[in-house]
């Protein structure tokens, strides 16, 4: 059997891109995939220099989820990767810098999760999503749960998990499962551009109100995270640094300090 390639992790400057990267399969995730994935968020979780990282695919599909075959799988090691899958997604929101999953094809199965997981969801025309959980008979995870509700509201969550509807990029918008679509060709750029501007925040205070806002919309904030954070950036020399560059019309230079 061939081997195709596992996810792929690339780091620019304050800007960290993870593709998963076995189109022959629709980019479906691997028992060691999951691994590696969670290694590769680790290790930018380390890098204080990254702001913002990113998920998509290779070829024509974004995601197709977990490898349901492996639910299957007398291998014990193999089986016991459906629950370590939703581990992954809630390292993914949690992940410390903002994250953007740029939506390049059809995302199936878990990886729709993944997608809410995300900060921003940036799609393009063709993209489309399908949940088949209960067509598997599979019960999804707590946490996955929670992102449709939260996200989506819980209609629309019952219309994908339970009579398991496929939507496209028109209906995905209008959900909130996407943030934005935009032409297939501008996809990169779209996401670039919007790298950028995150980029060019203030860390402390970008990175501690992602968190924030995830903690609100799961019912689960940390007040007194919260105001220790509200804190931090309040005597922090990007604020003074922040409020001298809009006095003088100027781009801040911020450090995170």
């Amino acid at each position: 059997m061939q081997n195709y390639g596992e996810p792929q992790l690339r780091v620019e400057e304050s800007t960290a891109t993870i593709t998963f990267d076995r189109p022959q399969l629709a980019n479906r995730l691997s028992p060691r995939d999951l691994q590696v994935v969670r290694e590769h968020i680790n290790s930018v979780n380390a890098m204080e220099s990254v702001l913002v990282l990113r998920f998509t695919g290779a070829g024509k599909y974004f995601c197709s989820g977990y490898d349901i075959g492996a639910l299957a799988s007398p291998d014990t090691a193999e089986s016991a990767g459906a629950p370590a899958f939703g581990d992954l997604i809630d390292l993914i929101e949690a992940a410390r810098p903002v994250t953007i999953a740029a939506v390049n094809g059809g995302v199936y199965g878990g990886a729709t999760d993944l997608c809410l997981a995300c900060d921003f969801r940036v799609g393009v025309p063709h993209c489309e999503m399908f949940m088949p959980a209960a067509r598997l008979g599979l019960h999804f995870y707590r946490g996955g749960l929670e992102r449709y509700v939260s996200r989506l509201g819980v209609d629309t969550a019952k219309r994908l998990f339970l009579a398991a509807d496929r939507l496209d990029a028109a209906e995905m918008l209008r959900t909130g499962f996407l943030t934005e679509i935009v032409a297939a060709d501008a996809l990169a750029q779209r996401v670039d551009q919007l790298s950028a501007t995150l980029c060019g925040m203030a860390p402390l205070a970008l990175l501690g109100m992602k968190q924030a806002l995830n903690q609100i919309a799961r019912g689960a904030l940390d007040a007194a995270a919260l105001e220790r954070a509200i804190a931090q950036a309040g005597a922090s020399a990007d604020l003074r640094e922040g409020a001298a560059a809009w006095r003088e019309k100027r781009p801040p230079v911020f450090t995170g300090r």
